[in-house]
């Protein structure tokens, strides 16, 4: 169990649903202090009473986010709205309480400590991010400036920092989950903490294996689950920066069967220049080091978060003279990208024949954003 709430062994945690097996005397975490404090104090309104919705900010697959104002204080607020037909309050309290917790930190969303039921939802309030997020400004095939990706990894790894610190795994990093405050990422913060889980707890079932996916997890068999640790941050950190940075995902997923994540495991384990996997050649060499360390296929060898931070002083891009030369003499390996290195992926797309290069780069707000090619064909076509 990864709480440590006071209930009789065998019971059922309300905070957790989980079986407790912690000592009746273990005395509540503040964490759990807040979840209970917010469950007896929970405001139940109706969202137009007290706000008027402005727009949508977004939508994914378990709510949605309206831009709102305080109908007497006119304060611009993001409200996240979670359907109670498929949220369990304790999930909802939870994602609140651990935002709520974390919230002091200059690169973590901040809250306005409401937390609201209606008829129809639950929702809590924080700072609205008006330049959207992080998905929004990666071009396809490019990534953003290279001043951009520093200054969003600088202030990520304080944040992940932060939240290490507090015993905790973040658990989702991807770019929809960095919000930006200003379109050069000067300001950027985490948000989302519906899967955030102490360091040590133990999952037994990944719900889908997407890019960020560490290889721990990608293939686990354990009846008995993989305990959660900070190192599976670090992968899925590297996997973003490497995103950022090209404007490619490395991989489809962490298995061996994925061809681009197999070259991966064969440069990892040689080293050799002729095994660099095709668009790992755009970066340097000092940052090609700083993801192999993040990405490392060992957890207990993987570096933490905080390394990339003795690499913010290089170049992390290869001049386009000295990409080019090295791209020419390369072995050709791929990348999981939107269009195939060797031929016209997208020309087979017309006939309808979708390979494996096809979507890996896919988050579906990335892949379905105007202007990729095959866009129109892909759509519908989502990873969970």
């Amino acid at each position: 169990a990864f709480c440590h709430v006071p209930v009789p062994k065998g019971h059922v945690c309300l905070i957790c649903s989980v079986t407790a097996a912690v000592p009746e005397r273990a005395a509540p975490t503040k964490l759990e202090e807040l979840l209970e404090i917010t469950a007896q104090s929970l405001v139940r309104a109706e969202v137009a009473e007290h706000y008027e919705v402005v727009r949508e900010l977004g939508r994914g697959k378990y709510g949605h986010v309206m831009l709102v104002t305080h109908r007497q204080r006119g304060t611009p607020m993001a409200l996240k709205l979670l359907p109670k037909a498929s949220t369990k309050l304790h999930t909802f309290l939870y994602e609140y309480c651990v935002a709520l917790s974390l919230a002091t930190h200059p690169a973590i969303i901040g809250m306005f400590g409401i937390a609201i039921e209606s008829s129809q939802y639950y929702g809590f309030l924080y700072e609205p991010a008006l330049h959207k997020d992080l998905i929004s400004i990666i071009k396809p095939r490019d990534g953003i400036p290279e001043p951009a990706a520093k200054q969003c990894a600088k202030q990520l790894v304080s944040a992940l920092e932060f939240i290490h610190s507090r015993g905790l795994v973040y658990r989702d990093i991807k770019p929809e989950n960095v919000l930006l405050f200003d379109p050069d990422c000067r300001l950027v913060k985490l948000t989302d903490f519906g899967l955030t889980r102490p360091k040590g707890t133990k999952l037994k079932l990944v719900a889908g294996v997407i890019p960020y996916t560490a290889p721990e997890l990608s293939n686990t068999a354990d009846a008995q689950g993989v305990p959660i640790d900070t190192s599976m941050d670090a992968w899925a950190f590297g996997v973003l920066l490497f995103c950022l940075l090209t404007g490619y995902f490395p991989w489809e997923q962490s298995l061996p069967e994925d061809p681009f994540f197999e070259d991966f495991m064969q440069w990892q384990e040689t080293g050799l220049e002729k095994d660099v996997p095709r668009h790992w050649k755009r970066l340097t060499a000092e940052a090609a080091g700083m993801l192999r360390s993040l990405l490392a296929l060992d957890p207990a060898k993987r570096g933490p978060v905080s390394g990339v931070l003795r690499y913010v002083g290089c170049p992390w891009r290869l001049e386009a003279e000295h990409l080019a030369k090295t791209i020419l003499q390369g072995s050709g390996k791929g990348s999981c990208c939107p269009h195939h290195p060797q031929s016209s992926c997208w020309e087979r797309l017309n006939g309808k024949e979708l390979c494996a290069n096809t979507l890996v780069l896919c988050t579906p707000s990335l892949w379905l954003q105007e202007g990729w090619p095959g866009a129109q064909h892909c759509k519908g076509q989502h990873f969970s």
